[in-house]
């Protein structure tokens, strides 16, 4: 065995259709494309959506919604995974880096701090931005809020 006599398996290729190559061939003729009419002819093209003259369904079916081009997505971290963090890790201070190391946002989230939970460490919280709960209830605690 060498290079020159390898062959495919038998049957896992087929010899593809030789379209317009004489009436022997079986598909000479019209070539597979029927009798007369644009779609016979080389240069068809069709609209993108055409339904034949019947009401295109992306005009039958109605607008809905838009897109807010302003908006700003946080990742909402409760109090309760702040006092869970603090028990874990001995922490006075829960910055960005903080829990970027934890696993519980990535480098380009922003954080926004909710107050579910309740929070007994007086902690320094850095996030860009805090729910009114949840700035009380740091600041109740004897903690302080940065906002970045």
């Amino acid at each position: 065995m060498n290079l020159s006599n390898l062959k495919p398996a038998e049957g896992s290729t087929k010899t593809r259709k030789r379209i317009g190559r004489g009436p022997g061939s079986g598909l000479g003729g019209t070539s597979t494309r029927g009798h007369k009419g644009a779609k016979s002819r080389s240069g068809y093209k069709s609209k993108i959506g055409f339904e034949g003259g019947q009401m295109p369904i992306q005009r039958r079916l109605p607008k809905f919604g838009f897109k807010n081009i302003n908006r700003v997505e946080y990742k909402a971290i409760n109090l309760s995974t702040l006092q869970g963090m603090a028990d874990a890790q001995q922490l006075t201070k829960i910055g960005l880096d903080e829990l970027i190391a934890a696993g519980f946002i990535s480098t380009s989230q922003l954080v926004k701090i909710l107050g579910n939970g309740n929070l007994t460490a007086k902690l320094e919280v850095e996030a860009h931005a805090f729910s009114k709960s949840a700035e009380a209830a740091i600041q109740a605690v004897g903690g302080t809020v940065v906002k970045l």
